[in-house]
């Protein structure tokens, strides 16, 4: 039974498709060429063509991989770039200004301390919640 070629639907999510790997695609052919209809084999431009499909999907998954990487390591950049500047951040109880005296890389995105001139350190502040930096 001579199929069309297999593509990712919009309607499938980004974790599942990401979980794919290159030999499950190469599975999936290899079981379709073993139960194809064989007084209607499927043309050998279909099959290139879906290997090329495969071959796509997982480079753009590494290309993905490699660009979540990037950025991970450009907001690190920017993060110790603050260090010991003056910045103000929009934190639940307000408005916080001070200079930024510390950096905890600990979790998915670093996050910022800021020591006020009172004093009273503020931590666990989010480069998105930076409002102004001096």
């Amino acid at each position: 039974m001579a199929t069309a070629p297999i593509a990712p639907t919009p309607s499938v999510s980004a974790s599942a498709t990401s979980s794919l790997k290159l030999d499950d695609l190469l599975r999936v052919l290899l079981t379709e060429l073993t139960n194809q209809d064989p007084l209607k084999p499927v043309d050998n431009k279909d099959f290139m063509a879906q290997i090329a499909q495969f071959a796509s999907l997982d480079s753009t998954q590494q290309l993905n991989q490699n660009i979540e990487t990037l950025v991970a390591l450009q907001s690190v950049n920017q993060s110790v770039g603050l260090l010991g500047r003056t910045a103000t951040a929009l934190t639940d109880s307000g408005s916080v200004t001070g200079k930024v005296t510390a950096l905890s890389l600990a979790g998915s995105a670093p996050t910022l301390t800021i020591t006020p001139a009172s004093g009273a350190s503020v931590v666990g502040i989010a480069i998105g919640q930076l409002q102004t930096v001096l």
